[in-house]
């Protein structure tokens, strides 16, 4: 599945944190050969953002 763009669009967080979330979360996933990546058809960084987006994965930005 691909990330909804319509969601993202009308995501009213900060978006350069969601952002850098997702790139490193996408990063944990290709490093750990995630078994999620093969169901998402090899598709890392929409895997990560998804997880990200909908809360599957907590982050925080540290200062």
């Amino acid at each position: 599945m691909i990330f909804p763009l319509e969601e993202l669009i009308e995501y009213d967080g900060n978006m350069y944190e969601i952002t850098s979330a997702a790139s490193r979360r996408s990063f944990q996933l290709s490093m750990l050969r995630d078994e999620g990546i093969e169901e998402n058809d090899g598709k890392v960084v929409s895997l990560a953002a998804r997880q990200v987006f909908y809360g599957q994965v907590e982050f925080r930005i540290e200062e």
